[in-house]
């Protein structure tokens, strides 16, 4: 039956059709025309603004997620520009260091029975502690005597320097060990883990090498309740070289220089006062 009305539906509309009765009715009847004018305009407006509204719901979305990663991004920047800012304030207010190496030849032993000190051919005016290198590596340090730069060599018992032990840069001053090729390196913390093979360099916290500077390796440990050493085997040959570098600081020399200058302008003071 339902077969049937459909059949008889779809044959009325091929009819009406074929008869162009369509256009017949949109001639005789106007107001016929005007209602399927006006519901097309309505079918196609209501098209367009369910189009357009989607549309537009699909460009908010876009831009709302748009806008999140803008933010972040801002965010990320202005961390990133605080960061720079403060870095280039804090590099502003570094005193500038003019660092070099002089190059120095060693003139004789101070005392035959100790070759881990010599005499070099510089003279040297100021108290400054500086550091000594060969190759590449720390060889010891240098201070004032009698006006003359005296090397105390690795394995001196007054040279000590501040250096780093192995990647977690355990904190240590290297020290003597009588009658051995060896130095070592004491009060290092027992809470930092060392490792025998762990490299050794310069920390530059004492302000007579700069960091970095390769001293040697560790090859034993030594544990004690509250801190611990460590045994190096230096990279530096002293015993062996005639010619080294003096490290020196030009910024620091100044500042000793200014020092010395006011210690001398208050004992002219003190002169003028007694006369």
């Amino acid at each position: 039956m339902n077969k049937l009305i459909f059949f008889i539906l779809f044959l009325a509309i091929s009819l009406l059709y074929i008869l162009d009765v369509n256009k017949l009715l949109g001639e005789k009847f106007t107001l016929f025309n005007n209602i399927k004018e006006f519901y097309i305009h309505k079918v196609v407006k209501i098209t367009n603004f369910t189009e357009k509204y989607f549309y537009q719901a699909s460009t908010i979305e876009e831009l709302k997620q748009e806008n999140e990663k803008l933010k972040e991004f801002r965010l990320l920047y202005e961390s990133k520009n605080q960061k720079l800012t403060d870095l280039v304030n804090s590099i502003k207010k570094l005193k500038p260091i003019d660092e070099k190496l002089i190059q120095t030849r060693v003139l004789s032993y101070v005392e035959f029975d100790d070759f881990t000190k010599v005499w070099l051919d510089k003279e040297k005016l100021n108290d400054q502690i500086s550091g000594l290198v060969i190759d590449d590596y720390a060889a010891g340090i240098v201070v004032k005597k009698n006006d003359k730069a005296l090397a105390l060599l690795n394995g001196n018992e007054k040279s000590n320097y501040a250096v780093y032990i192995g990647k977690n840069k355990a904190p240590g001053i290297t020290h003597s060990i009588k009658k051995s090729k060896y130095i070592v390196a004491k009060y290092i913390p027992i809470w930092i883990d060392i490792n025998v093979g762990d490299e050794v360099t310069t920390s530059g916290m004492d302000n007579i090498f700069f960091k970095g500077l390769k001293v040697g390796k560790v090859v034993s440990i030594n544990k004690m309740p509250d801190m611990q050493e460590a045994v190096i085997e230096p990279y530096a040959k002293v015993l062996k070289r005639r010619f080294f570098y003096i490290y020196t600081s030009k910024l620091l020399q100044k500042e000793q220089k200014n020092e010395n200058e006011t210690i001398n302008l208050k004992k002219e003071q003190k002169k003028i006062k007694k006369q």
